[in-house]
Parts: C-alpha cells; sequence; structure tokens
C-alpha cells in the first residue's frame, strides 16, 4: 500500500544559485505531487541576495526562520527578520538581501500553481549568477499590472 504522504529531508534537494542564494524547492509536484504551489528554503549567505523577480500567477507566503533580511517590495525597502512572515501578491517585484553577519533562511511557499513552470518566476535584474560570470542580459520588465 502506497501512502498519500511523504516526508522530504532538505539533504535530498539540489541548490539552485541562478537567482542568488541557495534556493531549494522541497515540497514540489514532482517530489510529492503536489497540485496547489510548492514550498521551499532560501539559505542566503550574509552580502548575498536573491535577485529581483515577480510571479505573475502566484502569491508568494515567506517565513524568516533566522538571519537579518531586507525584503525590496517594488521600490520600498523592508527590513524583515526571524519569526515574520510577508505574503507578496502576484505581480509585485521582489528581491531579498541578507544584510547580517550570519546566515539567513526563509521558507518560501507559492501558489497558485502556473500553468506550466517556465511562466511561474520572471527575473526582472541580472541574476548574482550571471554578474559572478560575467554574462549580462537586459532586464524584463513585462508583464506588470497597471
Amino acid at each position: 500500500m502506497t501512502t498519500p504522504h511523504r516526508i522530504v529531508d532538505l539533504s535530498e534537494t539540489q541548490p539552485n544559485r541562478r537567482r542568488g542564494g541557495d534556493l531549494r524547492a522541497m515540497l514540489t509536484p514532482t517530489s510529492v505531487g503536489a497540485t496547489s504551489g510548492f514550498m521551499g528554503l532560501a539559505i542566503v549567505e550574509p552580502g548575498d541576495r536573491i535577485g529581483e523577480h515577480y510571479h505573475p500567477y502566484s502569491e508568494e507566503f515567506v517565513y524568516v526562520v533566522s538571519g537579518a533580511l531586507e525584503v525590496d517590495l517594488d521600490d520600498e525597502t523592508f527590513a524583515i527578520r526571524p519569526d515574520q512572515g510577508l505574503l507578496i501578491p502576484p505581480y509585485v517585484r521582489h528581491r531579498f538581501r541578507n544584510v547580517g553577519s550570519t546566515e539567513a533562511r526563509m521558507v518560501f511557499h507559492l501558489g497558485p500553481l502556473a500553468p506550466r513552470p517556465e511562466l511561474g518566476h520572471v527575473d526582472t535584474e541580472e541574476t548574482p549568477a550571471e554578474e559572478a560570470a560575467g554574462e549580462s542580459r537586459p532586464p524584463e520588465r513585462t508583464g506588470t499590472r497597471s
């Protein structure tokens, strides 16, 4: 008999550093058969950031577990600390920066799912990985609400 649940350990996930930080998608359609959204953990080292982006189909829920982060929402900056949560509506541009001296950890959940994964995340600035590699591309700012 198969069970409808599955526990996923962080060590079972692959790091994604393309957008800055170390993003770990943990509970996803692929890993657990999720149908309404997905959840993961962002690990951000001091001085690092997760590049600006938005989600055209999903709300993003974040909860800071540890560390000192700043979040830019469109063009306004806010401090977000451990034991604080934040809801980011669809189309709101956002980026996270670790402004502390220790690693920051933040749980994130996005839902509902975009119709296709490539439509779920739109980068609006050069990512930290592209900067380090010396790559360059123009910022993408399409699909914002009026």
